[in-house]
């Protein structure tokens, strides 16, 4: 095996944070002109990068790239494009408080193999809108493409007068480097995003980190809803570059009710339906049993692919293949996540039995990130979601472009979606710049005119319990 080249990590990391105190006394408008050439540039290269990404990875199609490239540099431009991250971002005369925005130092990006160039630019917009020195890591599959694009966004913030070295991409580091820079002293925050191995290492470096769960996502499609529109819907999501984002459905749960409808529609949409000895099959190729994990080899590919590697003669047309399942964990390996267009069928015999398995399977590796629901029952959507753990409940919409936000719905546009404490993670929400400053805030004396007009002799009286102490505290309004 070829020895990787020695990285200067010192040297790496004193380039970073010489960038960083540069930065640190760019103003709104310079940082804001920086940021804009670097989302053209990105924006302008997206059919080069996606096609390189998916001729390097050999994952997914470079039709879908380029769409995932537009959402990493138009809907996060338009998304970071008027906030404020520079001095003085908000003054409150009530309550007496000034906030203060600060950049947080040198962030080293951790991005991956499914999502390269689009998470590489996501990244650095994110970055240098809070002037933060970025250092890339690339996923070693994904370096040629990932270096590109890092490329093309440093040479268009040079042109408007960045900071020098203010983005680094780092072309090939072994294990033991990576694990150095990412404990190392003068970085700030590690932005994980890749296996769930490499995320606990950023969570273990002792170095603040923003990393992503597992994203296990069940659709239920309960009785109300439009069955041909919620299929339209998951086919849009699932086969999206052949189902490599992590919020793309991994199970639908149905009422038996609507059972056969949407089996019927989902045929006529041209997904093929497994028989057992099939699922079986599929099984063996997607899921490596002994590690516990998807096969890496089948991700990304086309459901045609995934049916010639399984030894299935399916139709030429096919874009989906469903596996109905009668059970949830590690004797069911296709009810794990799978970054293929194979999903899990579940039917259930009422309401609280789909939300039952909803909650198994978001249970049984995805913990926290995101769960789909296709209804018209506003009193069944509230139900769903007050007992689901996860940051993000798309009703209506496909998962994949739902959670990402900024396509279907408000949320804000990002690549890297927090899983809250199920997934181990310290937010739920969608990660952009607002989660990259630190926030100083300037106090001016205001009294708490209740607490100044207060008996404090009382808590001095033992007799003076805390129902007391509240009875007489509010009289003071």
């Amino acid at each position: 095996m070829e020895e990787k080249p020695v990285v200067d990590i010192e040297n790496v990391m004193d380039r970073a944070v010489c960038a960083g105190a540069i930065f640190s006394a760019y103003t709104q408008e310079q940082t804001d002109r920086i940021v804009r050439a670097v989302y053209k540039a990105g924006f302008n290269n997206r059919i080069k990068l996606a096609k390189l990404a998916a001729e390097e990875t050999g994952i997914g199609n470079w039709q879908d790239k380029v769409i995932k490239n537009v959402v990493a540099t138009q809907l996060v431009y338009e998304d970071i494009r008027h906030l404020r991250t520079v001095g003085i971002i908000s003054e409150d005369e009530e309550s007496g408080i000034i906030e203060i925005a600060q950049p947080l130092g040198p962030i080293f990006a951790i991005t991956p193999v499914t999502n390269p160039t689009s998470t590489v630019m996501f990244k650095i917009l994110s970055a240098l809108k809070t002037r933060n020195p970025i250092i890339i890591k690339p996923h070693s599959s994904a370096v040629k493409c990932s270096s590109e694009a890092a490329r093309i966004c440093y040479d268009a913030a040079m042109k408007e007068d960045a900071p020098e070295d203010c983005i680094q991409w780092l072309e090939s580091t072994s294990r033991e480097q990576t694990q150095q820079l990412m404990s190392h002293k003068k970085l700030a925050l590690i932005l994980a995003t890749g296996g769930g191995a490499l995320v606990n290492a950023a969570y273990s470096s002792g170095t603040p980190a923003m990393g992503v769960g597992a994203g296990n996502v069940p659709v239920f499609i309960e009785q109300s809803a439009d069955i041909p529109f919620a299929v339209e819907q998951i086919m849009m999501s699932k086969v999206f570059d052949h189902g490599t984002i992590c919020a793309s459905e991994q199970s639908i749960v149905v009422e038996k009710c609507k059972e056969q409808e949407l089996l019927d529609e989902l045929k006529k949409q041209k997904a093929y339906i497994l028989s057992c000895d099939e699922t079986k099959k599929v099984e063996k190729i997607a899921f490596d049993i002994e590690k516990g994990i998807m096969n890496t080899h089948i991700i990304g590919k086309p459901a045609i692919r995934l049916a010639e590697l399984s030894g299935i003669s399916v139709p030429q047309d096919t874009r989906l293949l469903i596996a109905p399942l009668k059970g949830i964990g590690k004797e069911y390996p296709l009810s794990a996540e799978i970054l293929a267009p194979v999903i899990a069928f579940y039917s259930a015999d009422s309401f609280q039995h789909a939300v039952n398995l909803c909650i198994d399977l978001n249970f049984y590796g995805g913990m926290g990130h995101t769960v789909s629901l296709f209804s018209n029952d506003e009193e069944k959507i509230k139900k769903f979601s007050l007992v689901m753990n996860a940051g993000r409940i798309v009703v209506n919409m496909p998962a994949s472009q739902g959670a990402v936000g900024g396509i279907f719905n408000t949320l804000h546009t990002s690549f890297t979606l927090g899983c809250g404490t199920g997934g181990k993670n310290i937010t739920t929400d969608n990660v952009t710049a607002r989660h990259l400053l630190n926030i100083q805030r300037i106090c001016r004396r205001r009294m708490n005119e209740r607490f100044v007009r207060f008996d404090k002799s009382l808590y001095f009286d033992e007799s003076a319990d805390a129902d007391l102490i509240e009875k007489k505290y509010d009289r003071n309004m």
